[in-house]
């Protein structure tokens, strides 16, 4: 071929791209969204080492750029659980990075295990209507499990964080991205730390909201710190403290005098439940309140209700009868995921506090009979960053605390930059100021532009007060 032609052609393939990445995928309709997006999907194999072997289907979406100046620089978006589908949280993802959208492509991948992409759903566990006793979680996630591995793609090994990225980087090249931008929400951050160490020249920006380092073993850090935080708040509001007074003694109080059986109209379907409140179902509904620091604004009435026998406004908070919804947890993905890689270490067998114990008895009793994946030693391992990387914490998160941020980003070195809000809880992006921080952070054209974004609006972020948390005309009596 002469040299002049070759050239041409080596001219005309950046642009040529974006048609080869619409070729793989095509348009198509998701709840959520009234406009054709675009669906594709790429074929991977179930164990990596066996690349002519298994096969099973990874899906995505794209949510493509309409202006004409289109930068090649896609977002994806990286679910949290894990188990979330990040194809049906895709309208949240839009909500919230929708600026971004304006120039940049959008990319949803159900991580494998989620979503449509061979997916690992226990119905059993997900669609209880009931407060499940740790027996009947026993009984349900075994029955899963025999479910499970009769599936074509039922070796549960092989939907490790390490292999799923692994499956996010096929995407990216099959759509002709070079650099990308990641966007990952609570465990969405692991899996972005983990993409950053196995293919560190294709990111451009990394944000993480709500930190979880790989070597977490437990989705209860600080639920105790954020529990007295909330009580020592309470107790510094004289309107707060007058309506519940005490409230230490009187969660303790309340604990002693479990296990006790209890009746109450179901929340969601207005009928009568009976069952029996022990100390570890008590702690559940109390931890899954306290990632929502609005709910967490009406423990001080809820606890005090519950310390009268009435425990529909808990049960109401907690959501812990709510039916899924887009942001489910596929929960045989989350036990394949967080088996494998939270006991791939020696546990110390140090608990530092209720919450850990419990959450601790949880799984190990879970991962005892599940099927581990390997996880590499290098997983642990968390990289020196050449991409520039944002963190956010919340102050009162009782999931991923700022601890676990300020450690990251320490690892990261001098390209990570660490925001607490000191008044958020878990998951900052939905904020409007932590939104526009991150628009103009991905946005900025330079590195050095960006690590200089203004953030001090997210000090002004206030936490709802305890003392707001009452139900109206009842004044939350003690």
């Amino acid at each position: 071929m002469p040299k002049h032609i070759l050239l041409r052609l080596l001219c005309l393939l950046p642009a040529a791209l974006p048609a080869l990445a619409q070729a793989a995928t095509t348009s198509c309709r998701i709840p959520d969204f009234p406009q054709e997006v675009r669906c594709g999907r790429i074929q991977r194999p179930l164990n990596p080492a066996q690349p002519d072997g298994k096969k099973i289907d990874i899906h995505y979406v794209v949510l493509p750029s309409q202006d004409r100046n289109k930068l090649q620089d896609a977002v994806f978006l990286l679910a949290g659980g894990p188990g979330q589908s990040a194809i049906k949280v895709a309208g949240w993802g839009q909500t919230a990075l929708s600026r971004l959208n304006r120039r940049r492509d959008l990319v949803f991948v159900d991580q494998r295990g989620t979503g449509r992409s061979a997916p690992l759903q226990c119905p059993g566990l997900e669609n209880s209507a009931e407060v499940l006793t740790q027996e009947q979680n026993d009984k349900l996630s075994a029955a899963c499990l025999q479910d499970l591995q009769r599936l074509p793609y039922g070796d549960l090994r092989y939907f490790t964080t390490s292999i799923s990225v692994q499956d996010l980087e096929a995407v990216r090249l099959q759509e002709g991205y070079g650099k990308i931008n990641l966007v990952g929400a609570s465990y969405g951050t692991r899996a972005g730390l983990e993409y950053l160490r196995q293919y560190p020249q294709a990111v451009r920006r990394l944000v993480l909201d709500g930190v979880v380092p790989p070597s977490m073993r437990l989705p209860a850090a600080d639920a105790q710190k954020a529990l007295l935080a909330l009580f020592a708040d309470c107790a510094s509001q004289p309107a707060c403290n007058k309506l519940y007074p005490d409230l230490a003694r009187r969660w303790k109080s309340l604990q002693a005098g479990l296990p006790r059986k209890i009746e109450l109209l179901h929340p969601r379907l207005g009928q009568p439940l009976k069952l029996e409140m022990t100390r570890d179902i008590l702690l559940g509904l109390v931890h899954k309140t306290l990632y929502v620091p609005a709910n967490v604004a009406a423990l001080p009435y809820a606890l005090t209700q519950a310390g009268q026998g009435n425990y529909a406004a808990l049960l109401t908070l907690s959501g812990a009868t709510v039916l899924p919804g887009p942001a489910g947890i596929a929960y045989g993905m989350h036990f394949s995921v967080w088996c494998a890689e939270a006991y791939a270490r020696p546990d110390s067998g140090q608990h530092k506090d209720e919450f850990e114990s419990m959450m601790s008895d949880m799984y190990a009793r879970t991962c005892r009979q599940w099927p581990r994946g390997e996880v590499p030693a290098a997983f642990f391992d968390i990289p020196r960053s050449a991409s520039p990387v944002l963190l956010l914490s919340g102050g009162i998160d009782p999931v991923t605390p700022t601890r676990h941020g300020a450690a990251v980003a320490q690892a990261l070195g001098p390209q990570a930059r660490h925001i607490s809000v000191e008044n958020a809880g878990h998951g900052l992006l939905m904020h409007g100021c932590v939104r526009d921080v991150v628009y103009r952070y991905l946005n900025a054209k330079e590195d050095s532009e960006a690590q200089k974004v203004d953030a001090a609006c997210v000090r002004q972020i206030p936490r709802p007060l305890a003392w707001q948390a009452y139900v109206a005309g009842k004044e939350g009596q003690p």
